[in-house]
Order: C-alpha cells, then sequence, then structure tokens
C-alpha cells in the first residue's frame, strides 16, 4: 500500500526555519537554510520523544549517520517535544550523532505534519530529503518508521548521482 500523501509534495520549496534543538544533550540552534549550505538535508518529524517507535527510529538514523555522512547529508530529526526533553532524547537514544529539534506550531503547519487527534502537539511520521537548492526531492510519510532511514538515504544517494 502506497503511505498516504504529504502536504509538501517533491519540487515544493521547503520552508525556512530556525529553532532549538539538541545533539548530544547540548542545546543548539538549527537552520535549515545554513545547514542547506552544507548540503541536502534529511528532516524527519517523529510524533513523541521516548516512545517505541521514535526510539527506534532515532537509533536507526544514528547507526546510518556515517552513510548519510558519506552522501554528503545533515540529518535533522524535528518533533513538538521540548528541548528539555529532546536534550535527553538527543544523548540517550540518538546517540549524539544528530541533532533534535523542536517544531513548533509554524514549523508543524507549514511541513504540514500535525498529528490529529493525540490530545497534544504531536507530529505525523514524516520524512522529508531536502537538496542543497531548498527543494523537496523526496517524502515519506508512514507512521510505520522502518523504511525512514532505507528510503531517504537511498534518495540522497540518488541526489548525489545527478
Amino acid at each position: 500500500a502506497a503511505p498516504a500523501a504529504a502536504g509538501l509534495v517533491v519540487g515544493t520549496k521547503a520552508p525556512t526555519f530556525a529553532t532549538r534543538g539538541a545533539i548530544a544533550g547540548k542545546v543548539v540552534n538549527i537552520d535549515l537554510a545554513q545547514q542547506l549550505k552544507k548540503g541536502p538535508v534529511v528532516l524527519y518529524f517523529f510524533p513523541a520523544a521516548f516512545t517505541g517507535g521514535c526510539n527506534a527510529e532515532a537509533h536507526a538514523f544514528a547507526e546510518a549517520i556515517p552513510e548519510y555522512r558519506k552522501a554528503g547529508a545533515t540529518v535533522i530529526g524535528m518533533s513538538a517535544d521540548d528541548v528539555p526533553t529532546l536534550q535527553r532524547f538527543s544523548a540517550e537514544k540518538c546517540a549524539g550523532k544528530f541533532a533534535v529539534a523542536s517544531a513548533g506550531p509554524a514549523v508543524i503547519k507549514n511541513y504540514d505534519v500535525a498529528l490529529n487527534g493525540a490530545g497534544r502537539a504531536m507530529t505525523k511520521r514524516t520524512s522529508f530529503v531536502i537538496g542543497q537548492d531548498g527543494r523537496v526531492a523526496y517524502v515519506h510519510d508512514d507512521m510505520n518508521p522502518s523504511q525512514h532511514v532505507a528510503l531517504t538515504l537511498a534518495a540522497v544517494q540518488k541526489l548525489r548521482q545527478r
């Protein structure tokens, strides 16, 4: 079955943002435009830190960071969690290997990733590959975390071949 379509489609200019997050337990500022200067960005939204699927997905992304780096890409995880929660999550579940950022209401709306009916601010599990030109190159929208790493990594590697 094909995953449900996310609001942003391939070829769309990705909404820029600047927010706070954490890497290896340290608070950092995360600016999409700055990250794109270095190369493509894999921006993956996850519903909530310290939940089963999100823990597994963070671990899978952490394990694949060397492959993303080889392809010239930066990985940023993003959820509606607050920065102190993400500080702990970045150290414990992301192995300090990539940044996780706090998605405010504007980012959630601009990326169309609100998880409705959750009872609190949460995001869908949607991954975007954003090319260095700032355009969405790939979207994977699936609450099952199992394919997000493999599919976004393949999309980043394909970008490199262009």
